[in-house]
């Protein structure tokens, strides 16, 4: 049986869009679009069925499978070709134990999804594959596309760069200026793309770039297009396999745009509905505190949300204060008994460098996320024999200057708990000798 996806309005207004269109707004309403399966389509297989053969293609060698958003191309984007797939074996990334870090925290189950472990570094390169890929059919069959767009934080530029750069499509990319780490910068420019460093915050660069989708021939990559959220809802579907079919009692999630939170709120309904699930996660959406409008939101009972101008925060990629996704993700943190939660700049330093200590290298996002799970254990909201899940969204190696800044003492407010300094000594092996012996004996 062939399989349909289709765009529809996240607000229910009649109609649907092929996602071969361009279009990212519902005409009759405004509100973002959402991408929509033919699930009595899909009913063709049993839950089992779809188990096997997703567990059959996981980290596979035949095309365009062995991705682990494409191994399950039938719950993400059917109707793209195999030879117009764009991929470089993204997903399928580690599901780490963080025993001795959950141990410190009484949550012996504690797990962390690496989406960081991909090709750019970051979990964006899950949509890309998505949106590049349906662009790169879009041209073949002959629509008059000539770039593709995006305003980004860093990790989006970074994704939407390689990708275009393997599929030969031009990339356009508006960043904020000064306000991303060295290698987010370095990423885009390497894989040649045009980058343009704009003298404003990201939220200026999303309002100035969704002006320039407007021109013809220029298409849009931000999350508001939902074929980037397609190829992210696998994190839901992969870290559920990789529990042998298993759901967790929380998922903790860092939220900046916010399309991240409805992207895995999606992964986990489509598996309820298909049978392969029968619980639902609870989610929490984690945030800094220097650009938490979410979280005041939430605190006043979703009665309003309001924008806000986003402070400066060393979790760069989410330093937004008007998420585009926003509608999406409270509609998912209502079915998911969802929780939101905030991080101070000390709180998300302290939490990544305890992590790291116990084995990781968490980025300063991630470590806004540990940050919130620490204060649900605090709280007993996450309880002693619940398994946990903390979305590591990028590699810790595109913020070593925010490592390095920590163990230094460089960062304004934070006691610096972690901090580990190389000891300079003379090549001398009793000074070696020394200091060795000395601090063995100091931890045990």
């Amino acid at each position: 049986m062939g399989y349909e996806a289709r765009f529809r309005c996240v607000a229910g207004c009649a109609g649907t869009y092929p996602l071969d269109q361009v279009i990212y707004r519902c005409p009759t309403c405004g509100e973002l679009l959402e991408v929509a399966h033919d699930i009595e389509a899909l009913r063709d297989r049993s839950a089992a069925a779809w188990m096997r053969l997703f567990d059959e293609r996981w980290m596979s060698t035949r095309w365009p499978y062995g991705s682990g958003v494409w191994g399950k191309k039938e719950w993400v984007a059917p109707g793209v070709r195999d030879e117009c797939v764009v991929s470089m074996a993204e997903g399928g990334s580690n599901l780490f134990w963080a025993e001795r870090y959950g141990s410190s925290l009484g949550v012996g189950d504690l797990w962390l999804k690496l989406c960081g472990n991909s090709h750019t570094g970051s979990f964006k390169d899950l949509g890309m594959t998505v949106l590049v890929s349906v662009v790169r059919q879009m041209i073949t069959d002959g629509k008059p596309i000539r770039a593709i767009a995006c305003a980004s934080t860093g990790d989006t530029s970074a994704a939407l760069a390689a990708y275009c750069a393997a599929a030969g499509i031009r990339a356009v990319v508006l960043l904020p200026k000064g306000k991303i780490s060295t290698a987010q910068l370095v990423q885009p420019l390497a894989n040649g793309a045009l980058v343009l460093a704009l003298d404003t915050d990201f939220d200026g660069c999303m309002a100035l770039v969704q002006k320039l989708a407007d021109e013809p021939g220029v298409y849009l990559a931000n999350s508001m297009n939902s074929l980037r959220l397609e190829g992210q809802k696998t994190v839901a579907l992969e870290m559920v396999q990789q529990f042998d079919w298993q759901v967790p009692d929380w998922v903790i999630i860092p939220g900046g745009n916010l399309g991240n939170v409805s992207a895995l709120g999606a992964g986990f309904e489509m598996m309820m509905t298909l049978g392969l699930i029968t619980k639902r996660p609870r989610i929490c959406v984690a945030q800094a505190q220097a650009a938490n409008p979410l979280y005041r939101a939430y605190k006043q009972g979703w009665e309003k949300f309001e924008a806000m101008t986003a402070e400066p925060t060393e979790a760069s990629a989410i330093r937004i204060g008007n998420p585009v996704s926003v509608r999406r993700a409270i509609r998912t943190l209502k079915a998911f008994d969802g929780v939101v939660e905030q991080a101070s700049e000390e709180e998300l330093s302290e939490a990544a460098a305890a992590a790291d200590r116990t084995g990781t290298y968490a980025c300063p996002h991630t470590g806004v996320a540990l940050a919130a799970l620490e204060k649900l254990v605090a709280r007993r909201e996450i309880k002693k024999g619940d398994r946990a899940v903390v979305i590591s969204t990028a590699n810790g190696l595109k913020f070593t200057d925010f490592k390095v800044r920590y163990h230094e003492g460089r960062i304004p407010g934070t006691s610096g708990r972690g901090r580990n300094v190389p000891v300079e000594l003379p090549p001398d092996y009793e000074a070696v000798k020394r200091a060795v012996l000395s601090d063995l004996d100091r931890s045990r």
